[in-house]
């Protein structure tokens, strides 16, 4: 009793915080007087992250195994590995272009943990015999920061497409915290060369959203490799067999590919930027349906993985 009101309260307080958070962040970006507020959004998400720790520990402690045992307790913990990644920039003291992505989608899904899914789905249950393995921690923890991790490259190669093809750069350029175009363009209306201005910010950010994107898919790529590769030795053990083709393996392959695809493609010089970006674009639909659609039709040896069963 004591753990589940723990874990309540550090959802909630978890939940609310980044909502905070990304209220801040959008007052900051619109309003140029009220910057200093960044400071605070930016502990905000500190006190987000240490809030779902805190869940997944206490989880962790009254449960007796790692806690991803359910779909509830998988998408708080993409929301804890979505705040790993917005700390990446930070620890190479590059400009966070993560941002604009981690934040929205960290709220996103702990909106939908917390308030989208049945509160019966929120109890931790009794693990499957399936799932009684040490591969449990290695194989899901992976599966899980790789998707993370492979969403949040997709949706910069997606905003690339979307400001190379929109005139407007305006509303980009707020989302990725381009402050510095703001006060360049006070000058340059100035100025006669202003037409070759915003072709300028405008490259110089597709360039550095595509070079994050990579960056950031070459990681989820791996850590998808490795999470299959441990899936595969857990099936054996669980079932006899390294691979079954059943639904849920077969796009967990398909994912892979299609992003072994993108990574091949950056080795062309006429298909790196728009064309691979466009491929990553389409790897964010089929994450979405290995992780969460396959749950929805709750068949093949991932059955319980689906929305009423303790899932993988």
């Amino acid at each position: 009793m004591l753990f589940a009101t723990l874990e309540h309260i550090l959802t909630h307080i978890s939940f609310s915080t980044i909502s905070i958070v990304i209220t801040i962040h959008l007052i900051t970006l619109l309003v140029r007087e009220l910057r200093g507020l960044h400071d605070s959004s930016e502990k905000g998400m500190i006190a987000t992250f240490f809030s779902i720790t805190g869940f997944l520990v206490s989880r962790w402690i009254s449960s007796g195994h790692f806690p991803l045992s359910n779909l509830y307790e998988s998408l708080i913990f993409l929301s804890w590995a979505l705040y790993i990644l917005h700390t990446i920039p930070k620890i190479q003291n590059s400009k966070n272009d993560l941002s604009a992505i981690t934040t929205p989608s960290t709220i996103l899904t702990q909106g939908f943990a917390t308030s989208g899914l049945l509160t019966e789905m929120h109890q931790s249950t009794i693990l499957v015999p399936a799932l009684q393995s040490q591969w449990l921690m290695m194989h899901v923890s992976m599966m899980l920061l790789s998707y993370a991790t492979l969403l949040c490259g997709s949706l910069l190669s997606a905003a690339l497409l979307i400001i190379r093809f929109r005139k407007n750069f305006d509303f980009f350029a707020i989302l990725f915290s381009e402050i510095e175009y703001f006060y360049a363009k006070r000058s340059a209306l100035k100025s006669t060369s202003f037409t070759s201005f915003p072709n300028y910010y405008k490259y110089q950010l597709t360039e550095r959203l595509d070079s994050w994107s990579y960056r950031v898919i070459s990681l989820g790529f791996t850590l998808l490799t490795i999470g299959i590769l441990c899936g595969a030795v857990w099936a054996n053990e669980a079932w006899g067999s390294y691979w079954n083709w059943d639904p849920k393996e077969t796009w967990a392959f398909i994912t892979w590919t299609i992003f072994a695809i993108y990574l091949h493609s950056r080795t062309n010089p006429n298909w790196k930027g728009t064309n691979s970006a466009f491929v990553a674009s389409i790897g964010f639909l089929i994450i979405w349906i290995c992780y969460f659609g396959i749950n929805l039709l709750g068949i093949g040896l991932h059955s319980y993985g689906s929305f009423t069963l303790p899932s993988k």
